[in-house]
């Protein structure tokens, strides 16, 4: 009782100093949203290294996302991927040949060197390389660079620009592959709440948002942390892997619907969907060949080569449920897409700002900040965007969405 006193004199508190702005899109905020550099400025620099997020921070981004797998002794990193042959020169480091590896990470095989097999001072020794190389050809210039950083230089960074800009940088990790760390005894949830508590990021308010995604592990995440969590979803067919492995047979899609959302909403603040489960879209087959058309001809079927269809109503059914919407990802080459945009990054984003998402995860920060800026406000003129965290404030989502995450968690367990 004393608890939910404590919750419900917070939200009026933060009613009373949030300061109310002009916004065009629907947020469940009723604020503008936020603009997640995914995997730092990744459009812009080879991704997960510090460069790239700090050029998202220069961008203007509100939080930097670092994806998170574990080291051979337990620390976390930020890599895309535990395989990193993509992402590193380790495949060029002949005093590492012998940890050349087959596994099966989350039922896939996978041949490569894996982060697990490397200590930290292993695996600092390596360097970051572009991981599209032939759709981002610039970011090679970068290659051989930078060190794969800790999840604390990460949060290093995001302080010490805070400090510099007068505005708060939030952290936005993502635990990879959990059940996979889990069976090889190197669980990511405990050492990521350990150094999220050791450097201040305890509560509601506090700018970060842990994603997943599986949900077994975002449960045990809220039994360990109050720090907002996020459910992320892949396509509508797919599944979490933790259902995989317990026979669970729902898909990302049937936890798009209204009653799995009001369930989700007892153990996580927000979803992070495919761009797709929002605004789905289609190939073509003018020529009737029974194959999708490569409508740019460059011998790949991607979003390019789709057309947008009607929108969904997820965001307005996780709004209901008294959830954020994070989308993702956002990027400005035409290989991602659609044709409607006819080759306009902007024209994706006004699109999905119009329907109310709360922020989107963007490769290229700066042009979705610039779109936001221009659409639902700008922080530097004179129309604030709220310091994260207070995206999340209990005076603006419904509390009794936050109590819910307290509550049984048995629809989802």
């Amino acid at each position: 009782m004393l608890r939910l006193f404590k919750l419900g004199l917070l939200a009026s508190t933060v009613l009373a100093v949030w300061p109310m702005v002009e916004v065009k899109a629907a947020t469940l905020t009723g604020q503008p949203p936020i603009v997640i550099g995914h995997r730092g400025a990744s459009g812009l620099r080879p991704e997960h290294t510090l460069a790239a997020y700090e050029l998202a921070i220069a961008q203007g981004a509100d939080y930097i996302e670092p994806d998170l797998v574990a080291t051979k002794d337990g620390v976390l990193v930020a890599r895309h991927e535990n395989e990193i042959s993509g992402t590193t020169d380790v495949a060029e480091r002949p005093e590492f040949a012998t940890r050349k590896t087959t596994k099966v990470i989350d039922g896939v095989t996978y041949t490569g060197w894996f982060t697990e097999d490397f200590t930290l001072a292993e695996l600092k020794t390596l360097r970051a390389k572009e991981r599209i190389p032939d759709l981002r050809p610039g970011n090679t210039a970068f290659d051989g660079q930078f060190e794969v950083p800790t999840l604390q230089e990460v949060i290093d960074l995001a302080q010490r620009k805070s400090a510099e800009l007068g505005r708060t940088i939030g952290i936005y990790p993502e635990t990879k592959h959990p059940s996979y760390f889990d069976s090889i005894g190197l669980s990511l949830e405990e050492p990521l709440v350990e150094t999220l508590n050791k450097n201040g990021y305890i509560g509601l308010n506090a700018p970060v948002f842990i994603q997943s995604f599986e949900v077994g592990n975002l449960q045990q995440l809220n039994q360990l942390t109050d720090v907002p969590l996020v459910q992320l979803f892949g396509g509508a067919t797919e599944k979490p892997y933790d259902f995989v492995v317990s026979g669970d047979a729902r898909t990302y899609g049937d936890l798009t619907r209204p009653n799995a959302l009001t369930a989700i909403a007892s153990y996580a603040n927000g979803i992070g969907p495919s761009k797709r489960l929002i605004i789905p879209a289609a190939t073509v087959d003018q020529n009737q060949d029974g194959k999708p058309d490569d409508l740019n001809g460059d011998g790949v079927i991607s979003d390019a080569d789709r057309f947008l269809q009607s929108p969904t109503t997820l965001v307005n059914d996780a709004h209901a449920a008294g959830l954020l919407v994070h989308p993702y990802t956002f990027r400005n080459e035409n290989f991602f897409l659609a044709q409607d945009y006819n080759g306009n990054p902007e024209r994706e984003y006004e699109q999905f700002f119009a329907l109310g998402v709360d922020g989107v995860f963007s490769d290229f920060p700066g042009t979705a900040v610039q779109v936001r800026n221009r659409v639902a406000g700008d922080p530097n003129g004179g129309k604030e965007v709220p310091e994260p965290g207070l995206t999340l404030a209990l005076g603006v989502i419904p509390v009794a969405a936050f109590l819910r995450r307290r509550r049984t968690q048995s629809e989802l367990s």
